[in-house]
């Protein structure tokens, strides 16, 4: 894949939408020293070339009653592209599941699941994750405390910045 190349205008847009996607386009303007018009622009831009993929509310999810987060290494029997994108697809209509990786090392896929506790866990993992055919093992890691859940991606640090 190549590098992006983007501009310190552009990555300054990125900058401030990761830190308040809220900002309306004449404050976000301002800040990046652009005329409205050319600010929308460049925020359309880079939304169509899918770097901005959306916009969405955080929320804390201990206030919402998700207090419980589980990391679970799932390791699978096959090891095929269709194999994969089944168990793609069934994790990801697994609401409890709010990210997943296919990784390298011991396991195959890394999946973060958030419930409200040690009994909603169980249900998923026992009745939904190993429920899927190919998983052949689940290691569950549980956080203790959440330090840093999200953060800006650090787009002044990208390769090949102009």
């Amino acid at each position: 894949m190549p590098t992006p190349q983007y501009d310190r205008v552009d990555r300054a847009i990125l900058e401030h939408l990761q830190r308040n996607g809220r900002t309306p386009n004449v404050d976000l303007a301002e800040a990046v020293r652009l005329s409205p018009s050319s600010c929308l622009r460049r925020t359309k831009a880079l939304e169509t070339a899918g770097v901005i993929s959306g916009y969405r509310a955080e929320l804390d999810r201990g206030r919402v009653g998700l207090g419980l987060t589980v990391f679970v290494a799932l390791t699978v029997e096959q090891h095929s592209r269709a194999t994969s994108r089944m168990i793609e697809e069934a994790l990801t209509a697994i609401s409890a599941v709010v990210s997943c990786h296919v990784v390298s090392g011991e396991a195959d896929f890394l999946v973060e699941v958030v419930v409200p506790d040690l009994a909603a866990y169980e249900q998923v993992l026992l009745d939904e994750i190993l429920a899927i055919g190919p998983v052949r093992d689940a290691r569950s890691t549980f956080a203790i405390r959440t330090v840093l859940s999200r953060g800006p991606l650090p787009v002044n640090r990208w390769p090949g910045r102009q």
